[in-house]
């Protein structure tokens, strides 16, 4: 239970849901079920042959188009050593996708794919979100179209197709949200420093990072961007809890998630507990350090 003697004024509200919770939902809504998962695996044989030319099909196809290369910094030709890199990421995406993998770790892997995309990865290349879209139509279109060049049944191709579009759209949706955080992550005209300790440095794998906010951002905007963009730390170190709110024009009461710092974690703002000053509310300005501690330190 949350003591009474944290109040409103250390509440977050409006954080991204966690990449496993939206995982496991979304897979729920489009109803992805077992016979889904049968008639996908009847096209797992033929689609594993293609894969090494669909991952070679695909950089191959990605350099011949002048916006895509443009992006991928290949005008003037190819890079071998960031090709290879491309495709040692893509054959991984690819395997755990014709291996079903539906675990929740694979929910965050996603995640963490769309930041790359949002230009966050080891080579910050911006892709922007439409190619990311468009991509997943060409990998559904390719497994078609290796379905049909294997021989498999109309009635097997249809149903793997059912399926794997299901499952290749929750992805998209993954990938998504965390091409998002990234891209709120650098917007703003004001830099805000956030230094991190104990086992929140390995965690994240920094001690220190910078974001960018917008004139007249609260803490509670810097700590929204931060627990968006790094969802992973969140069980650790804050608690859910469940708000009702009255809407006037409803009938009906809206419940909805906030969350709070778990005991013993402590928010400094330029070294002062905010917990006894201001909370969340408080103005951030231009290279103003905000400091997340764990219990004990």
């Amino acid at each position: 239970m949350v003591t009474a003697t944290i109040s409103s004024i250390m509440e977050l509200h409006d954080l991204m849901p966690e990449p496993d919770d939206e995982w496991r939902r979304m897979l729920s809504f489009v109803d992805l079920e077992e016979d889904d998962k049968q008639a996908m695996s009847r096209s797992a044989e033929p689609l594993l042959r293609k894969a090494p030319d669909l991952v070679v099909d695909t950089y191959d196809y990605l350099r011949s188009v002048p916006e895509t290369a443009a992006i991928l910094g290949w005008e003037d030709g190819i890079d071998e050593e960031h090709l290879e890199e491309r495709r040692r990421f893509f054959t991984i995406w690819l395997t755990r996708t014709l291996g079903l993998d539906t675990g929740d770790e694979f929910a965050y892997y996603l995640y963490r794919a769309g930041k790359f995309h949002a230009g966050h990865g080891p080579r910050q290349i911006h892709t922007p979100s439409s190619y990311v879209t468009a991509s997943i139509g060409l990998v559904l279109a390719s497994f078609s179209a290796y379905m049909a060049e294997a021989g498999l049944p109309a009635d097997v191709i249809a149903g793997a197709m059912a399926g794997w579009n299901k499952y290749l759209m929750v992805q998209l949706h993954l990938m998504l949200m965390g091409y998002q955080a990234a891209v709120a992550w650098d917007k703003g005209s004001l830099t805000i420093n956030v230094s991190l300790f104990g086992r929140l440095r390995p965690m994240v794998g920094q001690r220190d990072i910078s974001l960018k906010v917008e004139p007249e951002a609260t803490i509670a905007d810097v700590l929204k961007k931060f627990f968006d963009y790094y969802p992973q730390i969140r069980a650790d170190t804050l608690e859910q809890v469940w708000h009702s709110e009255d809407e006037k024009e409803s009938l009906w009461m809206n419940v909805i998630p906030v969350y709070l710092p778990r005991p013993g974690w402590r928010i400094l703002f330029n070294g002062r507990n905010v917990e006894y000053g201001g909370g969340f509310n408080l103005t951030v300005g231009d290279e103003d350090t905000v400091a997340i501690f764990p219990p004990g330190r």
